[in-house]
């Protein structure tokens, strides 16, 4: 699956969140998005995965026109993972990964064997089957979030939006959930709020601020002591961890320009 974004912007009464956004994220990528507060990446994400339309541009799943799509078919393309969701009734966790297979069934039709198979099959990859009768209500974030993600793997779909879904959860949730994504194999784009996150799974990043794409690259290209301060007026050092070759960012606090060039 590979999408595109040509030219999208998206306002507000209170004026532009989004101007002219162009990305790509190509087939097996995994892209993130990353800025400030307030910058645009969740406005960003919810064009993409339809809960708002643009005011203009373009965003294209394989060549085909989004906005074009029945909201079924959207569905069967692309999976939704965003922060912990409220649900109003008490459903078990089995019931609420059982809806990522919404999408390939009719309104009224049962479930299949096939859906129990994908549904427990999920539950199985994220080591959740011990809690399929469990409310939902009654888990912890990091648990609940682990369900949202095997009602996405339910889903079958090739493509995963991802909404700073670990931005809250102990440091432990958020290596699990990401490590499992990215052993799918699939292609993402998540807006990320933490950029040593960042820089351990992404591919490559796009730098959303004051709702203009300000930068992109890899990690090593978008994650310098200068960018970082450009973008988030904060001092940083950048190492390569010498266990896994990826980058780590270290923050220091005053006025000292001490790493930056």
């Amino acid at each position: 699956m590979r999408l595109q974004i040509k030219n999208l912007s998206y306002s507000y009464d209170n004026g532009n969140a989004i101007e002219n956004v162009s990305l790509d994220v190509k087939r097996g990528e995994f892209v993130g998005v990353i800025g400030p507060n307030g910058g645009g990446k969740s406005t960003l994400l919810k064009n993409v995965y339809r809960a708002l339309t643009p005011d203009s541009g373009e965003i294209l799943l394989d060549g085909e026109n989004v906005f074009a799509m029945p909201y079924r078919k959207t569905a069967q393309k692309m999976a939704v993972v965003g922060q912990e969701n409220d649900v109003p009734f008490d459903f078990t966790v089995e019931e609420m990964v059982a809806m990522g297979r919404s999408p390939r069934k009719k309104l009224f039709d049962s479930d299949t064997i096939e859906d129990r198979e994908m549904v427990h099959h999920a539950l199985v990859h994220l080591g959740m089957e011990n809690m399929a009768k469990r409310s939902y209500l009654n888990l912890s974030g990091g648990e609940k979030q682990r369900v949202l993600l095997a009602r996405a793997v339910a889903q079958e779909c090739d493509f995963f939006v991802l909404d700073e879904p670990t931005n809250h959860l102990d440091i432990s949730y958020q290596l699990e959930i990401f490590d499992f994504i990215k052993r799918l194999d699939i292609t993402v784009l998540a807006a990320i709020h933490d950029l040593n996150m960042a820089a351990l799974y992404c591919d490559r990043i796009y730098v959303l601020k004051d709702g203009k794409i300000m930068l992109s690259g890899t990690p090593e290209e978008v994650f310098t002591p200068k960018n970082i301060f450009d973008i988030f007026g904060v001092y940083s050092s950048v190492a390569k961890n010498s266990e896994n070759g990826k980058l780590t960012i270290s923050y220091f606090s005053g006025h000292s320009s001490k790493g930056i060039h």
